[in-house]
C-alpha cells in the first residue's frame, strides 16, 4: 500500500530527528518538522530531513502577508514540501505564503497547508474562545483556504467531512491520530487511523505512537496493518 503516514519528528535534537527519518525513509509518506525543532536546532533541520523524504514544515505561520511570504520562501529554500499557515490569517496572507513557498521551492512541488482548528481545542474551548463549534469554525476557515487556492488544510479527524463538503478540492491532512487503545495525551479531537481514512483523510500525522515506540519501524508496520484491515 502507499503509506498515508507523515511522521511527526517531535524530538529535541536535530540528530535524533535525522536518525528517525533515516530509519523510516521509504516506509512513510514523509516527515513533520514542528515548532520544537524549527525554534530549537533551527530550520536547517528541514534541509537535513528533506534529503530523506518529503518534509511538512509545521511552522504555523501567522503574521502580515509580507512576513509570512518571506518565511515561507526560506522554508521552501530549505527543501520543505509543505508549509503550514493559519487559515485565520486570511486569504491575502495565505496567498502570500503560497507565493513565497513557490519562489523558494524553485520549481519543486510545494504547497501551503492551512491550519483550521487545533486538535487540542475541544467543543467547550472553541465555544469559550470563538463562540462557535469546531465544525463551524473549520467550515469557515476551509472556505477561506479554498478561496486562497492553497494545496490543502490541516483539520481534526472530526471535521474531515465538513472540509470535504465545503472545499472538496483541498488535500486533507489530519493530526490527532491514535491507534486503538493508546493515550490521547494533549490532543482532544482524535480518532484511529482507520476512522480518519474512512472520513476522507489523505494524509495522517502521527508522532508519539511511532517515535516513542522502542521499535519505530514495527510501529509503522502495525499502523499500516490496521489501515489494511489486518
Amino acid at each position: 500500500m502507499t503509506s498515508p503516514l507523515l511522521v511527526a519528528l517531535d524530538v529535541r535534537r536535530a540528530e535524533e530527528a535525522v536518525r528517525l527519518a533515516r530509519l523510516l525513509a521509504g516506509k512513510v509518506a514523509g516527515f513533520k518538522v514542528g515548532l520544537g525543532l524549527l525554534h530549537g536546532p533551527g530550520p536547517g533541520v528541514v534541509g537535513a530531513v528533506a534529503r530523506l523524504g518529503p518534509v511538512f514544515a509545521d511552522a504555523k505561520l501567522h503574521d502580515i502577508p509580507s512576513q509570512v511570504q518571506a518565511a515561507a520562501r526560506r522554508l521552501g529554500e530549505y527543501g520543505a514540501r509543505w508549509v503550514t499557515a493559519h487559515a485565520s490569517g486570511g486569504v491575502e496572507m495565505l496567498r502570500a505564503a503560497a507565493a513565497g513557498l513557490e519562489a523558494g521551492a524553485g520549481g519543486r512541488a510545494a504547497g501551503i497547508l492551512a491550519v483550521t482548528v487545533l486538535t487540542s481545542i475541544d467543543e467547550a474551548a472553541a465555544g469559550a474562545l470563538f463562540g462557535r463549534s469546531p465544525g463551524e469554525l473549520t467550515s469557515r476557515l476551509a472556505r477561506r483556504a479554498a478561496e486562497a487556492e492553497v494545496e490543502g488544510v490541516i483539520c481534526s479527524p472530526k471535521e474531515l467531512r465538513v472540509v470535504a463538503e465545503v472545499a472538496p478540492g483541498l488535500l486533507r491532512v489530519t493530526p490527532g491520530i491514535r491507534a486503538a487503545g493508546t493515550a490521547a495525551h494533549d490532543q482532544r479531537r482524535i480518532s484511529t487511523p482507520t476512522e480518519a481514512v474512512a472520513r476522507g483523510a489523505d494524509l495522517l500525522v502521527v508522532g508519539r505512537p511511532i517515535i516513542e515506540s522502542p521499535d519505530p519501524v514495527a510501529a509503522v508496520e502495525r499502523l499500516h496493518a490496521e489501515l489494511a484491515g489486518r
